[in-house]
């Protein structure tokens, strides 16, 4: 088997289900995230000389049905299919199901849940050939190389089976400019006016430019479950050349995101980036993930280079809190952040999480009273929300805090995220009327209101985007 076919699949579940992102669910804003991992496997797919397609059914609206019809007729050798913590039985069923009819001779899992309980996704599964623990790469690398000698997957680094159901972690992939472009791979597959990040202009891509976070926040999943601590880099001049190539290749993507955990982990290379960027002023913006620590001098470098908005997690307005969770900031930095970054002309999108440890309705209180306090141009509320191979998900489970009894119930039956811890001081239901409360107060003020209307009347390139976003957000504002 010298060219073996390889289908990378994103498994139908409910409708506009963004399985990608770090907290899997149906969004209220309407956001969709492209099957990253998945992609970035079929580019190195693609590096090692194998046939392939990517199948993304959310995104294409293909049901159970259409979707294995697509695999059905591109016959492929191995079948690579995604699953995360609130739909993994569905996942996996899926997986058996093209196992069980023999549509792909053989058939591996991969994706944060299945990595951090590999023993786990063979109890459900027993008829998987294997599960990728970590990224993607190296393990489908192993397990190509074991097609073409025609051996099995036992022993591969990265790589669990039935046999061998131990966590094995894969060395991490080192140089992330060798392969295609990620951006190549969702032209060629994926319908790219179907994904929206609300932080973005539409129609927009999502790229990453390194992985790994240095930080130890306890909750935040890719670090703990595929990607590591190690912040691990592309060069400046690979990420320029990919913001070129989707330039003249994608005209319609007005907006590119950077998904790195913490894109700004790396001063030099954020302002070194900047520079060049600026330099050669393409029509399009960027927006990225960021913590808020970034130097005004830095702030004022990205808003030259088209930056349009930076998505950060404040979490919280206790610093006892801040520390307990390990995010290793203080308050009054992250207020000068979004101060610098208001004055800059930077739109902050800012993240807050109900139910953290040592949570009370003081500490909820002055969460609300900070996140209300701080120049954001938009926020999230959310109780705790925790997943297999984290810290948090360890430290809810040893003291009995979580609420529910199956990974489905992550989620509402139409896809919501829903709570699934308690705290000493509160249910679930009362951390989800908070935040519901929270949410309304942020995005209900009048001068936010008039603020938010000004832009959709006075700036087009907002229009769009603000419309997309609020056509779905402002039925939840309302209802919750």
């Amino acid at each position: 088997m010298n060219t073996p076919r390889i289908a990378f699949v994103n498994p139908p579940f409910l409708p506009r289900y963004s399985r990608g992102q770090r907290s899997p669910a149906v969004t209220r804003s309407g956001t969709l995230y492209y099957p990253m991992w998945l992609a970035y496997s079929a580019a190195h797919a693609q590096r090692l000389g194998c046939d392939y397609t990517l199948i993304d059914s959310p995104a294409s609206s293909l049901s159970f049905e259409e979707t294995i019809k697509k695999i059905r007729e591109f016959a492929p050798d191995l079948t690579i299919i995604e699953a995360a913590t609130p739909s993994v039985l569905s996942d996996l069923n899926f997986a058996l199901r093209i196992k069980n009819e023999r549509i792909s001779p053989y058939v591996v899992a991969a994706g944060t849940h299945v990595s951090a309980l590999p023993e786990e996704a063979f109890q459900f599964a027993p008829e998987l050939d294997a599960v990728i623990v970590g990224e993607y790469e190296i393990p489908l690398e192993e397990i190509v190389n074991a097609l073409r000698k025609g051996s099995d997957f036992e022993n591969l680094e990265g790589v669990s089976t039935k046999k061998r159901p131990v966590i094995t972690r894969s060395r991490y992939f080192e140089n992330l400019d060798e392969r295609p472009f990620v951006s190549e791979i969702y032209k060629k597959f994926l319908p790219i006016d179907e994904y929206f990040n609300p932080n973005a202009h539409h129609p927009m891509v999502a790229i990453i430019t390194g992985r790994g976070c240095p930080h130890f926040c306890s909750f935040c999943v890719f670090p703990q479950t595929l990607t590591g601590r190690r912040y691990r880099k592309r060069s400046v001049s690979s990420v320029i050349s990919e913001f070129c190539w989707i330039s003249e290749n994608l005209p319609q993507v007005k907006g590119i995101f950077i998904e790195d955990d913490t894109f700004t982990a790396d001063r030099n290379r954020v302002e070194d980036f900047c520079r060049e960027l600026a330099r050669i002023n393409l029509p399009v913006t960027w927006s990225a993930n960021a913590r808020a620590d970034v130097e005004s001098e830095t702030i004022q470098l990205m808003k030259k280079s088209n930056l349009r908005a930076l998505c950060v997690g404040f979490e919280s307005g206790n610093q006892e809190i801040l520390e307990k969770i390990g995010k290793g900031i203080s308050l009054e930095r992250m207020r000068k952040f979004a101060e610098d970054s208001r004055s800059a002309g930077i739109h902050v999108h800012g993240c807050f999480i109900a139910g953290l440890p040592g949570e009370t309705r003081l500490t909820l209180h002055k969460t609300l009273q900070f996140a209300l306090s701080l120049p954001l141009d938009t926020a999230q509320f959310y109780p705790l929300m925790v997943y297999p191979g984290t810290r948090a998900y360890d430290y809810a489970k040893q003291n009995d805090l979580i609420a529910v009894k199956t990974y489905r119930e992550w989620l509402s039956p139409e896809g919501l995220h829903r709570c699934v811890v308690k705290t000493d001081d509160f249910s679930p239901e009362q951390l989800v009327r908070f935040c519901n409360f929270a949410r309304r107060r942020f995005y209900l003020r009048k001068s936010y209101l008039f603020e938010m209307l000004k832009r959709v009347i006075t700036k087009p390139d907002e229009r769009h985007r603000a419309i997309l976003s609020a056509r779905t957000f402002l039925k939840h504002l309302l209802k919750d």
